[in-house]
């Protein structure tokens, strides 16, 4: 099969579960949302990969796929553990995800909000100080793991402001679905309908914008491509 065509067959393969895993997300299928939460990553990396397919894969694409990588081990491991145990082992992996997201990003620091256009970098330090301030008191021991969690979310957010508009999108999701998952664990008031839908569905449109727009940075003929300026404990993820 074409390259082209295989990647759009995957891409709509990745789609289709994805309406599927949030439908159950909806119906309270808790079981079957679990399960179909395991293939979202691979299919995700399966379809980064037929899309560079023939061509040198640069060093924004290997690390990408290395995020999803341990991305997917925050999205199964912690069904093989229970309780706290599972929020940490959950936590752990996507921390890895965000620092691997981190150095893939780093290189297009000068084109992000923290050398242009420095005021977009508010709304971020309020995002972060906001979370924290609520979450805090009720951390507990996990006080330390969250604010490390904390930083380097807002920083992966902040740095992917430095590509293009997709990665920068992405980036302002992933920071909006764990900030979800954070008050749920952490803010005995926060009540919020849908919960597990709404985490699922701002992780799901992170990780294809973020794999979106680091294909716009993929030169054709495998050659770094110059930067480009974007637009200045009760819970684990849901399955």
């Amino acid at each position: 099969m074409p390259r082209r065509s295989a990647a759009r067959v995957t891409l709509r393969i990745f789609l289709a579960l994805a309406v599927v895993h949030l439908v159950w997300q909806l119906t309270d299928q808790s079981a079957y949302a679990r399960v179909s939460q395991w293939f979202l990553m691979p299919v995700l990396a399966v379809f980064l990969l037929i899309r560079t397919r023939g061509v040198e894969r640069n060093r924004l694409v290997r690390l990408t796929l290395v995020a999803l990588g341990f991305s997917w081990l925050g999205d199964t491991a912690p069904s093989l553990v229970e309780g706290d145990t599972a929020f940490l082992v959950m936590v752990g992996f996507f921390l890895v995800a965000q620092v691997v997201y981190i150095v893939a990003f780093w290189p297009h620091r000068d084109q992000s909000v923290v050398r242009q256009r420095r005021a977009l970098l508010l709304p971020y330090a309020v995002a972060i100080v906001a979370l924290v301030l609520a979450c805090a008191p009720h951390a507990g021991t996990l006080l330390v793991p969250v604010l490390v969690y904390g930083l380097l979310l807002g920083a992966m957010a902040v740095l992917a402001t430095g590509l293009n508009s997709l990665v920068w999108a992405g980036g302002a999701l992933f920071l909006v679905s764990d900030g979800l998952i954070a008050m749920y664990a952490f803010a005995p008031w926060w009540d919020l309908p849908g919960q597990g839908f709404w985490v699922m569905l701002t992780y799901i449109a992170a990780q294809l914008l973020i794999v979106l727009g680091v294909l716009r940075q993929q030169p054709r003929h495998g050659a770094e491509e110059p930067s480009r300026p974007g637009p200045s404990t009760r819970a684990r993820r849901p399955s």
